[in-house]
């Protein structure tokens, strides 16, 4: 064989290359096998019948077509005994792990109680800091000389006010859920 350099041969191999690179890509990846679609099933495709088969069957050839394939969710495995339950799972207690009523009562009571003893701290802080913040306009501390850090500490109040007023807010609601 004899090989020649003239002027065509970079337009010979940028047009073999240019093929190579659009060939369709089942063509490239079936190693041309054609995939069929066939009839009564219409998401089943397959390149593992052969034409006389495909014909038989009344299948379709897909050609161009790319073929796309969606793995079924896996199933969930049964639940092993002891094992820590995934969250937001609820399920019934077994009989012997059951609280009695009586006793429920009394955690529910104490519950109330220490919500009701955090709230009245948090409202006693959140008087002191209002005072503090005096509307606005704290009196200035001796170490305050530079305006700005009297500007920061007023941030901070007013930051810490806000939170104190959603720390009570939040206290509220969960004594509210609690039965009387």
């Amino acid at each position: 064989m004899k090989i020649e350099f003239s002027a065509r041969r970079p337009a010979v191999l940028a047009a073999l290359a240019f093929g190579a690179v659009c060939a369709p890509p089942a063509a490239r990846a079936q190693g041309d096998r054609p995939v069929y679609r066939c009839p009564g099933n219409p998401v089943l495709y397959t390149d593992a019948i052969t034409a006389r088969e495909a014909r038989d069957k009344g299948c379709r050839t897909l050609e161009g077509a790319p073929v796309t394939v969606i793995a079924a969710p896996k199933p969930r495995a049964a639940p092993v005994p002891g094992a820590a339950e995934p969250p937001g799972a609820t399920a019934a207690r077994p009989a012997d792990q059951r609280v009695d009523a009586a006793q429920q009562r009394a955690r529910d009571s104490d519950a109330r109680r220490i919500l009701e003893a955090e709230l009245a701290r948090e409202r006693e802080r959140l008087a002191e800091l209002q005072k503090e913040y005096n509307n606005g306009e704290p009196e200035r501390q001796g170490n305050e000389r530079n305006y700005q850090k009297y500007l920061d500490r007023v941030g901070d109040l007013k930051t810490s006010l806000a939170r104190k007023e959603s720390d009570i807010a939040a206290i509220k609601r969960e004594l509210s859920k609690l039965a009387p």
